[in-house]
């Protein structure tokens, strides 16, 4: 997996392109958000559009990325799941916890 990291106002983007799957991608997610925390970021949107697969490592990964920024006093949301993340989080009810967006603007947007 490959982080971009980029800014906007102030909300930080990573751009995650590859598969977040155990020992693929779920250290890089953790240490990249830790990281993003210790530098205080506190307005985090995970744009999952060049992310084909998830494994429930990965998906163990973004939940504990969650929370972790929540404790934080910040936030976490995704932005362009693809039709699998979209089923894969809606099965596991995982749906309802995460903020979702399908464009960049409006996930921008809605920190302020």
């Amino acid at each position: 997996m490959h982080i971009e990291e980029r800014v906007v106002g102030d909300v930080t983007i990573l751009d995650l392109t590859g598969k977040i799957t155990l020992g693929e991608g779920d250290e890089l997610l953790k240490d990249k958000i830790n990281s993003l925390l210790n530098q205080g970021h506190r307005k985090i949107l995970l744009n999952l559009e060049g992310v084909p697969y998830i494994d429930s490592a990965g998906l163990g990964e973004i939940v504990r990325t969650y929370t972790t920024v929540s404790r934080q006093g910040g936030k976490l949301k995704l932005l362009n799941l693809t039709k699998r993340i979209q089923d894969l989080l809606s099965i596991t009810k995982l749906l309802t916890v995460f903020e979702t967006f399908e464009s960049e603007e409006p996930a921008v947007a809605s920190f302020s």
